[in-house]
């Protein structure tokens, strides 16, 4: 028997996720549902390329956010089943701090995820409500994770990253930047089958091509877009000043300082893959860590 409110916590490299869901039929069948999503960011793999290590500062301000959450999960009678971390704890020297201080506020272990294991649990919960043929690409803050559920693939490639290499909108180096890590990767096995694109970046986009100010995941679930969207996207988040782009759909609570970078990495993976449109889910990790083990839907 499903629990009627599980809920999952995604400690990233950008933004620390809080996801209380439930089950629900839809259509005739079992569909794992949001009922209340939360996020802060906090950059934690902000440091990382400086030192290797998450400062005590940042650490005191997971802590934080992590009663706050531990607050919502008790006041809503959720049942807390998996807590996990990405990208910015597989780099960290001091992942055992994190991982100390997340049992010690929330009475439950988190676990650091692989990779590929983080491209599998994306790929699922896009697939819960999208269907087995399909691939999903995450792009986080740290890294991007690419998975059509037989194939995994997960590159040190992410919108934080990026912008601490090349600024808020990469310059002429970004070309050459590119072609570099294409070579390293081999995207042949996600090519000519339908995409997700998930994640923060993914998600902005869509709000900004809807002109959304408040989230809505239902009008955002599964929106279509074609290259050209993405592109002129682009064209009208780099027309406005710096000071200004915050004010922009999407784009609020420091979104707008990484979101250039992830949107041409986004472009650069949709000419890899000649891509002719792609859809937006709001779903992934951490819905997809729900649909693990007893909770999986078959």
């Amino acid at each position: 028997m499903f629990s009627l409110r599980p809920a999952s916590i995604d400690i990233g490299s950008h933004s620390v996720l809080l996801n209380i869901a439930a089950w629900d039929e839809v259509n005739g069948l079992a569909r794992l549902v949001p009922k209340v999503q939360k996020s802060q960011i906090l950059r934690l793999g902000g440091e990382l390329h400086q030192n290797n290590a998450i400062s005590e500062l940042l650490l005191e301000e997971v802590r934080k956010a992590l009663l706050g959450y531990r607050q919502d999960i008790y006041a809503l009678g959720a049942n807390l089943q998996k807590v996990v971390l990405t990208q910015a704890a597989r780099m960290a020297e001091n992942y055992q701090e994190l991982l100390d201080l997340v049992e010690s506020v929330l009475q439950t272990k988190a676990e650091i995820l692989s990779g590929e294991e983080e491209a599998l649990y994306t790929w699922r919960g896009v697939q819960n409500w999208h269907g087995q043929d399909l691939v999903s690409i995450d792009i986080g803050g740290g890294s991007t994770e690419f998975c059509d559920g037989i194939n995994y693939l997960s590159v040190p490639i992410g919108a934080l990253q990026m912008r601490q290499e090349m600024g808020e909108i990469p310059g002429l180096e970004y070309k050459k930047w590119s072609q570099k890590i294409f070579k390293t990767i081999d995207l042949k096995p996600f090519r000519k089958k339908e995409v997700f694109f998930v994640g923060g970046s993914a998600v902005a986009l869509a709000m900004l091509q809807q002109n959304m100010s408040q989230h809505n995941w239902q009008e955002l679930e599964g929106l279509t877009l074609e290259p050209e969207d993405l592109t002129r996207n682009i064209q009208r988040i780099t027309d406005v000043s710096k000071e200004l782009r915050p004010h922009l759909p999407g784009l609020a609570d420091g979104r707008s300082e990484v979101i250039i970078c992830g949107l041409y990495w986004m472009r650069s993976i949709v000419e890899r893959l000649r891509l002719k449109q792609f859809k937006i889910s709001t779903l992934g990790l951490r819905y997809g860590v729900l649909l693990d083990g007893k909770n999986a839907i078959k």
